[in-house]
């Protein structure tokens, strides 16, 4: 067991090892062209020299994506998330890219032939600069490119401008102790005071913008230097081991003469470390006492699965809906615990609610893990008929299990819907659907698991057994090439009324958008520790704990931005969402912002908080 503990730690560390390499090689890259991370990319051409230290080359068209006719700046964040979508390309990208003109295989091209192509196709580049590729003796000779030594010379230069910038910023010891923010943490935008509009909600392949607005939840790359800080507040909490701890939640068994309602949802890990969930709208005819719970869904029943998400963290918001979807207010959080179910109980007065799921990110992020050989989707029998193996069976009836919202045993068209905008950003229509009717297995219109297996071996037969599809599918829901769930939660969420039936119904899929920021924020305010920062009055931090997490809250009541450098280096056994124990947020004017939310690294050993908030 010390043996297997050590070896997690190993892993954890070199997991956060790689987050810290990343966000240093970002930093040399970016103080190559600028004296501090603080200045702002100002021009497009900045942008492009900044790339380029940083081993990439972009393309106008690359440019002109995060460089629209509405920038005017970008900051050290912006770059960073460029860096994470525009990975340098490799060299069997380039010798690919290659390979399509060299018709014949040769390994060469003719300098005839690369003029007529780059200076007439795509960014078209002037005589002048194919000349100056054409005259480098290193990979010409006999009026022809030998393009596999100019890939060679390609990926050496990028690297070298890589390990260059490191060098630069390893020489200066002032530079090498800066610490720097984590773009892991999506889910706590500020919150601006009095309450802004709201923010359109932003679909799972929409490109998110870079340019900075007001309320932005910015990590700001400020270095940490003591000497910059002007005013601070500690907050340290002793923690108990808190594995299987039980609160007074009341057992659904005693509440079984009521009636219930019952919904399943999932939370998504999307590529920038966002998370997505269903939301939902509860309904109650009349005033009742009401018992609300969410749990991980345990999926474990179908035979040699695991459930690596039942450590995952859930929290249920009930906001009630006055007048308008837009107009909500908080009513409760779930946060009596019994084992792995959270819940709450207490009376609740007639009408609409939403009900906003909510995890931390401490838990479910990107994890790289070791994997051995890639699984096999199908295969051909005797018969030489395309079928489903084993493995890809059991995965999709972990996936029938989890977008079977109301658990039924069959999808309705709403539900495959869910399913169909998380896979492939597209709804299917009633057209569509009753195609499927035709082909596929269906009771009372909607599918059962049978269509949906056959629905997914279909796809594979469209493209002759090229499994490419059904791994887009498969990896959008959360699992990886080995056909584990690693980077998605599902959940169950039930509801029991004394006096009535309550109804509950999915009704988006996204990010958590600012109305569950607010209500994060509100409920830390409500019943958090309260600790005005020595040396400045304006800025008040906030921290609320329960049995299995802390959550720290800014509040800026001045009129200018700030900075805070937050420093948990002290704390012991603790996993921060933040991915750093060393970080600075940007706080705008007259607002309230998560700081961070903290959970034990093991759950059965006890855990200390130690937080130093100090205003930059």
């Amino acid at each position: 067991q010390k043996i297997t503990h050590s070896e997690n730690s190993r892993v954890k560390k070199s997991q956060h090892s790689e987050e810290e390499i990343f966000y240093m090689n970002c930093r040399a890259a970016y103080l190559t062209v600028f004296k501090s991370s603080l200045e702002n990319i100002k021009s497009k051409e900045q942008l492009c020299l900044v790339l380029q230290q940083a081993g990439r080359n972009p393309s106008q068209k690359t440019l002109n994506k995060y460089w629209t006719s509405q920038t005017t700046t970008l900051n050290f964040d912006d770059f960073c998330t460029i860096l994470k979508k525009e990975k340098a390309a490799t060299k069997n990208e380039l010798l690919r890219a290659f390979g399509k003109i060299d018709k014949d295989n040769s390994g060469y091209i003719l300098h005839d032939e690369l003029y007529k192509i780059l200076t007439k196709r795509g960014e078209k580049m002037t005589l002048d600069e194919v000349s100056a590729i054409t005259k480098l003796a290193d990979f010409n000779s006999n009026g022809k490119l030998d393009y596999n030594k100019f890939c060679d010379l390609y990926v050496t230069t990028s690297e070298q401008c890589c390990k260059t910038a490191l060098e630069k910023l390893e020489v200066d010891s002032r530079l090498r102790r800066q610490q720097f923010g984590s773009q892991v943490e999506t889910s706590s935008e500020a919150i601006t005071l009095p309450v802004s509009k709201p923010s359109p909600r932003i679909s799972r392949k929409t490109d998110h913008k870079l340019i900075p607005v007001k309320g932005d939840n910015r990590i700001s790359s400020r270095p940490s230097s003591a000497q910059t800080c002007k005013a601070s507040v500690s907050t340290t909490i002793s923690m108990s081991a808190s594995r299987n701890r039980s609160t007074k939640l009341i057992e659904p068994s005693t509440v079984k003469e009521w009636q219930r309602a019952q919904s399943k949802g999932c939370f998504y890990l999307e590529d920038d470390g966002e998370i997505i969930s269903h939301k939902y709208r509860l309904h109650l005819p009349q005033r009742s006492a009401v018992c609300i719970t969410i749990k991980p869904l345990n999926l474990c029943q179908i035979e040699g699965r695991s459930c690596p998400w039942l450590s995952v963290d859930t929290v249920l918001y009930v906001l009630k809906e006055n007048e308008s979807q837009d107009n909500l207010q908080l009513v409760t959080l779930t946060e009596q615990q019994n084992k792995e179910m959270f819940g709450w109980k207490g009376e609740l007065g007639s009408g609409v609610y939403w009900l906003l799921p909510f995890t931390t990110g401490c838990r479910l992020k990107k994890v790289k893990t070791q994997i051995t050989g890639e699984a096999k989707l199908v295969y051909r029998g005797e018969d030489g008929e395309l079928a489903l193996t084993e493995e890809l069976r059991a995965a999709l009836l972990e996936v029938f299990e989890t977008i079977d919202l109301d658990g039924n045993g069959l999808l309705s068209l709403e539900e495959y819907n869910f399913f169909e905008l998380r896979t492939s950003g597209e709804k299917c229509d009633e057209e569509a659907w009753a195609v499927c009717k035709e082909n596929f297995d269906m009771k009372k219109n909607e599918l059962t698991r049978q269509g949906f297996m056959d629905l997914n071996l279909m796809e594979a037969n469209d493209r002759e057994g090229d499994p490419s599809d059904l791994w887009v599918t498969l990896l959008s829901l959360g699992y990886n090439k080995a056909l584990e769930m690693i980077e998605a939660c599902p959940f169950v969420i039930d509801i029991y009324a004394e006096k009535c039936k309550p109804r509950i119904k999915a009704i988006f899929l996204e990010a958590g958008g600012w109305q569950l920021n607010r209500a994060i924020c509100k409920s830390v305010v409500n019943k958090g520790e309260a600790k005005v920062m020595d040396g400045c009055e304006n800025v008040i931090v906030y921290t609320y704990k329960t049995d299995i997490r802390i959550t720290s809250v800014i509040e800026n009541k001045s009129e200018n931005k700030v900075i805070i450098h937050v420093n948990n280096e002290h704390s012991k056994n603790c996993l921060s969402n933040r991915g750093l124990t060393v970080f600075a947020i940007e706080v705008a004017p007259k607002s309230l912002m998560v700081s961070q939310h903290v959970m034990p690294l093991n759950d059965q050993e006890e855990w200390l908080y130690n937080c130093v908030h100090s205003l930059l």
